[in-house]
């Protein structure tokens, strides 16, 4: 039971160091990773109920909620109740949001190259740790 053979440990880690790299990527948009991981939920599909982007993100809307605040304030997204059912909240992008989607891909690429990832091995390990957060979720279910 080694700290160096517990692959939670390993993930604690490979999620600290995305943190980081994704900072060096987005710093000159002044988004945090997890404002990033939002505003790609929204790219995929604007106009999200918070319950909906919160299920998605497998966020609750007391995390969530900040998170969309900051972003709401620097003029990435709005939130606004739904015309027809006034107890959703719905998130939508700004026209900032929509403009920057490729800047802030192009930024983020470009991080990868130079960090000189294998892309293959990504691929790898997203394929891996998707199939274990399947069997993690299964067996707390």
């Amino acid at each position: 039971m080694n700290l160096a053979n517990q692959l939670c440990f390993s993930v604690y880690n490979a999620n600290r160091l995305f943190n980081k790299f994704y900072q060096q990527a987005l710093k000159d948009f002044d988004l945090t990773y997890p404002q990033y991981i939002v505003m790609l939920a929204l790219w995929e599909q604007d106009n999200l109920a918070l319950n909906q982007l919160g299920m998605q993100l497998d966020l609750e809307s007391n995390t969530l909620t900040p998170l969309l605040k900051r972003l709401e304030a620097a003029g990435w997204v709005t939130r606004h109740r739904d015309a027809t059912d006034k107890r959703q909240l719905i998130v939508s992008l700004t026209s900032k949001g929509v403009n920057s989607q490729d800047a802030v891909f192009e930024a983020v690429s470009s991080c990868i190259a130079e960090g000189k990832l294998d892309i293959e091995k990504y691929r790898q390990a997203l394929e891996i740790n998707n199939e274990l957060i399947s069997e993690l979720a299964n067996s707390i279910e």
